[in-house]
């Protein structure tokens, strides 16, 4: 299997976090048992959206003292404007222990970024931890990312747009809204 049928494997396979006792447990292990750094790595991508290439390609300098972020996609070439305000002061405070480094993710293996696979291990590693279900991968950040953003304000067609897809039925099917959530919210629904 080549590298790009492994990424849509990945992508295929893996699953939003669904409850908010997971995306804590989640968090509590990335700091715990990965480090500060995983641990920024997860809460800009399930805030964000973006691809994990993508957040692996920031440095500091895009970052520190923003509150919003330009970013080109590296996937779709389309440029975004990133949010960061809700963050913003665990991003600064995790910035300013970083040291002789560009990058805002720092691998300890040279000057360069983490590569995708080793953040794909630090978060099978810390969701291990605390028994998370199968499906964890890079692409979860991102797909939490839009389960959420869709639970809090039912607008697909801005997730649509946020996330760069074609079709709302690719947004829709990338979120995961499971039929026992379909069949919950039908059993609510009366005129």
């Amino acid at each position: 299997m080549t590298t790009k049928q492994n990424k849509k494997e990945e992508i295929k396979d893996v699953q939003p976090i669904r409850t908010l006792e997971q995306l804590n447990d989640m968090k509590w292990s990335l700091r715990k048992w990965c480090g500060e750094r995983d641990y920024i790595l997860f809460l800009l991508g399930i805030n964000t959206g973006l691809r994990v290439t993508d957040l692996l390609n920031l440095k500091i300098s895009d970052i520190k003292g923003k509150k919003k972020l330009a970013v080109k996609e590296g996937k779709t070439k389309k440029n975004r404007t990133i949010q960061l305000a809700n963050i913003y002061e665990e991003l600064n405070t995790y910035i300013g222990t970083l040291e002789g480094t560009e990058w805002l993710f720092p691998s300890r293996k040279g000057d360069k970024s983490i590569s995708r696979i080793q953040a794909y291990r630090q978060l099978n590693k810390a969701s291990e931890m605390v028994d998370m279900p199968d499906g964890i991968g890079t692409h979860t950040m991102r797909k939490t990312f839009g389960y959420w953003y869709y639970k809090q304000t039912k607008d697909i067609a801005t997730l649509q747009q946020i996330l760069n897809h074609s079709h709302p039925e690719i947004t829709l099917g990338y979120i995961g809204i499971t039929d026992e959530e379909i069949e919950n919210s039908l059993n609510n629904f009366v005129l």
